[in-house]
């Protein structure tokens, strides 16, 4: 049975104090849980709330990494940064970094293996466009995005990649792809995987659902057979609300 995963993306948000103020709340209401619980804060916390978080359940995740090891890339967190940290799992493709920051199917490709190489786990980031699913082109899209993902990754280190199957649509907008659309796109994106490699690892790989995710869809998007978890943002700002997802 796959573990279910939830993590909180808090993207450009919280600073030392209410940071250190979360996670002393946070830890108390996740303390038990059946559920593997990461949060992903600003690299400027990253230090910070590994610290924090010894002898919890919570795991600490980066935001983004570059592929390189060192050198002369202004303003970039190599992967020794992050394993040098203790750092658990890092974020690589979101929808708001191949908009925003130029993020390629080949750039994500590059991150995976870096992380990989140095112990991080990724979660990978995949989804459509408004325009896309309108075109009927969610199915081929996601194809293309997983497949590039996954080039010359070998089966074993796939076991501890994490899928975060997140519509442009939904992110941050209020609008929630139905449980059973997202359902769908996973089982899709499941079946990638399994003709990427095999069937044994497309049941083992855990996929998560990201997109306004809300303590009051958390229940039935987790009630489906495909989705094992969720990529949070807005709803992983707040303690009580972040962890009402995670007990869900």
């Amino acid at each position: 049975m796959r573990l279910p995963i939830i993590a909180g993306n808090w993207k450009m948000h919280m600073t030392k104090d209410t940071a250190l103020s979360y996670l002393k709340d946070l830890k108390e209401r996740v303390k038990g849980t059946d559920v593997e619980v990461v949060i992903c804060p600003p690299s400027t916390l990253l230090n910070l709330l590994k610290e924090a978080a010894k002898g919890t359940n919570i795991k600490i995740g980066a935001q983004n990494m570059y592929w390189e090891e060192q050198g002369a890339f202004t303003g970039e967190t190599s992967p020794i940064m992050l394993k040098d940290l203790g750092i658990d799992y890092c974020i690589i493709g979101h929808s708001e970094r191949r908009q925003y920051f130029g993020e390629t199917d080949e750039t994500v490709n590059k991150k995976i293996k870096a992380a990989i190489k140095h112990g991080i786990k990724p979660i990978v980031c995949v989804g459509e466009t408004l325009e896309e699913r309108k075109e009927g082109k969610t199915e081929s899209l996601i194809k293309k995005q997983v497949a590039q993902a996954f080039k010359n990754i070998d089966l074993e280190d796939v076991k501890n990649v994490v899928i975060a199957y997140e519509p442009i649509w939904a992110i941050g907008t209020g609008e929630t792809a139905t449980p059973e659309m997202a359902n769908s796109a996973i089982a899709h994106i499941r079946e990638v995987v399994r003709d990427i490699y095999n069937e044994g690892i497309s049941e083992e790989i855990r996929i998560q659902y990201g997109g306004s995710v809300k303590p009051n869809n958390i229940e039935e998007l987790m009630g489906q057979d495909d989705i094992d978890g969720a990529l949070v943002g807005g709803a992983s700002l707040k303690a009580d609300s972040f962890s009402e997802i995670v007990n869900f």
